[in-house]
């Protein structure tokens, strides 16, 4: 069943990938979170010699290994949003120093057969390094966040993702007991905005690698 599910998944993946460089997004096909960490290490970072680094939330992220190897590294200077013991003002300022990076990598909601990326965020950092700042993004993306249409990624995102990573961050929003958005007006909410790539621009400027694995919310 393990090697149907990947042939499947192989096939489909490759029909996304065509049609995400047809939207003027950078696409590569990965077997594994291993292998979608060894094309950032050995094609992308060297072809693009960024001399800063930053990244957005992303569980798909750190579980590729990226984070552990960059965080430390001493090629780069890496602006780590995810240092925990920060005060709260300079979390935020790091954010926003994180929006001029020459490389930024985060994870996406969705993405849909036709080539399209949704997001939902909270406090709209991840999501504005997308739209616009950092030189390149990095977008790492799990077969899980396959999706047909739009509408089939706001359902996963509003009933599995959202609320999935509330209970992650510890937030005691409603949906934390019901396991489904419930529109809530909580000062925690999470769904605050929305964005929707239809293509990159310029083009080249986001790269997806989609990976043959599970991974992420």
């Amino acid at each position: 069943m393990t090697d149907t599910l990947k042939q499947y998944w192989t096939l489909r993946l490759s029909e996304v990938k065509n049609v995400l460089q047809e939207n003027n997004f950078e696409t590569w096909l990965a077997d594994s979170k291993e292998e979608a960490s060894r094309i950032v290490m050995e094609e992308i970072i060297p072809s693009l010699k960024p001399k800063t680094i930053s990244w957005g939330g992303s569980v798909t992220f750190t579980d590729s290994g990226l984070y552990d190897q960059l965080k430390n590294s001493s090629q780069f200077e890496i602006i780590d949003t995810y240092e925990k013991d920060l005060p709260n003002d300079k979390k935020i300022e790091r954010r926003r120093q994180a929006l001029l990076t020459d490389l930024f990598f985060t994870g996406t909601n969705a993405v849909t057969d036709t080539g399209k990326l949704i997001n939902l965020d909270m406090i709209g950092n991840r999501v504005a390094a997308l739209t616009f700042g950092p030189k390149n993004v990095v977008v790492l993306v799990g077969r899980n966040k396959m999706v047909s249409e739009v509408d089939d990624a706001l359902l996963r995102i509003k009933n599995f993702a959202a609320p999935a990573n509330v209970v992650r961050l510890g937030k005691k929003n409603p949906c934390l007991k019901s396991g489904y958005c419930e529109e809530c007006q909580s000062k925690d909410r999470i769904c605050n905005i929305w964005t929707i790539h239809e293509k990159s621009f310029p083009k080249g400027r986001i790269k997806v690698i989609l990976i043959n694995e599970d991974l992420g919310l």
